[in-house]
């Protein structure tokens, strides 16, 4: 039985295809319109899934041109007048004229992202059956994993974290969210960080990545570096950065994302504010400190930010391609520099309009964090370095 599925993210395909392979179907897989309808055209699958986001430009003979999922489905039932093949939309869009002109158009299946893979697993065998018992592979699709409705890339900057790494909370998010990518800076550390790294990636080659940097240049330059390396990729949709201590755990980071997903923000960050029903917990004196910090930082931006500090950070590609590309002066202050390069890009009032400082459900103040009591009242001179800069 043959499976086409269509669909522009890399990550969605990898795992569509493994799962449905598992399972004893033949899949073969296209990453934009013109190279779908080429497959199947050539296959005749038993089965077309596609994603209703694509973007393609084909110019067909009846010079309809293709821009999107539904066109594919449009090209399937009305030109190739094909209404025996069963297709399955796959989408994140949940706009009630796309889904009914969907059915309209004549498919068999409409499955809202996100949705488990256990799920879409049992919509294909009630649309073409099984596979014979021959044909099916002795391992199975594992519960639990989950089609994201986003491709997100999350860089983790890694400097003498080999203790950390060692845990599962890295491996087993990747394996439970599939629409995400993990890319692990490592900057010169001198124990066997890198060692650990290349052992969590076994396996997970798709969904973890290794960005080495051979001296240590600091934790701005590491993200910086991720970020670019990042958006190189056409497949994420946005692109954020977390600390490897998870102070920030990947759930409030997904609350990140999930905000972004749904809004005109193009930078959306987290907020250690205590707030009721919120597990945010600092050392005192770090406290008294980190408020005093943050009095002068808002009056250096000139914008009411509550946290800029906070290690967990989603934006868009526009950003990163506007604000990343030239080194930032200071080691632990990138942050502030963001939002000021922002706004001499966009201005002051353009640039609150496009940031959401979203309050975070938890933060613990892991111990062995890199950031001493001493360093923290060396930032009061770098902010005096970034009001110059920016001035």
């Amino acid at each position: 039985m043959k499976i086409l599925i269509i669909d522009d993210q890399q990550l969605v395909l990898l795992s569509l295809e493994k799962a449905l392979t598992d399972l004893g179907y033949e899949v073969q897989k296209a990453e934009n319109v013109e190279n779908g309808i080429a497959l199947y055209e050539d296959i005749k699958p038993n089965l077309t899934i596609v994603d209703i986001n694509l973007t393609g430009n084909l110019n067909l003979q009846e010079a309809v041109e293709i821009s999107s999922g539904l066109e594919v489905v449009q090209y399937i039932r009305q030109t190739k007048m094909d209404t025996k093949t069963p297709i399955m939309v796959l989408s994140g869009n949940t706009d009630e004229e796309v889904i009914v002109r969907s059915y309209d158009l004549g498919i068999d299946d409409y499955m809202k992202k996100p949705l488990s893979l256990s799920e879409i697993a049992a919509r294909v065998k009630r649309l073409i059956g099984v596979p014979t018992e021959k044909e099916i592979n002795a391992s199975s699709v594992t519960k639990e994993q989950y089609i994201q409705n986003k491709c997100v890339g999350i860089v983790i900057p890694c400097y003498n974290e080999e203790k950390r790494l060692l845990g599962e909370d890295f491996k087993n998010f990747v394996h439970k969210n599939l629409g995400y990518h993990l890319c692990f800076v490592n900057d010169g550390s001198k124990d066997r960080t890198l060692e650990v790294l290349q052992e969590l990636r076994k396996g997970k080659e798709d969904y973890i990545s290794i960005y080495d940097c051979e001296k240590n240049g600091g934790k701005a330059e590491a993200v910086r570096l991720g970020m670019l390396h990042l958006s190189e990729s056409s497949q994420f949709d946005y692109i954020g950065f977390l600390d490897a201590d998870l102070s920030t755990n990947f759930e409030d980071f997904q609350g990140l994302a999930e905000t972004i997903y749904n809004s005109k923000y193009k930078l959306v960050f987290g907020s250690r504010m205590a707030r009721m029903g919120a597990d945010i917990t600092k050392q005192s004196a770090r406290a008294i400190i980190s408020k005093t910090i943050n009095f002068i930082i808002r009056k250096t931006l000139g914008m009411e930010i509550n946290d800029t500090q906070c290690g967990a950070k989603i934006m868009t590609k526009e950003i990163i391609e506007k604000t990343f590309q030239e080194k930032f002066i200071t080691k632990w202050l990138f942050d502030v520099e963001i939002f000021m390069r922002m706004k001499k890009i966009y201005g002051s009032k353009e640039t609150q309009a496009l940031i959401l400082e979203k309050p975070l459900n938890r933060w613990i103040h892991a111990d062995g964090s890199k950031l001493s009591m001493k360093d923290s009242f060396k930032i009061i001179g770098q902010i005096g370095q970034i009001a110059l800069k920016y001035r």
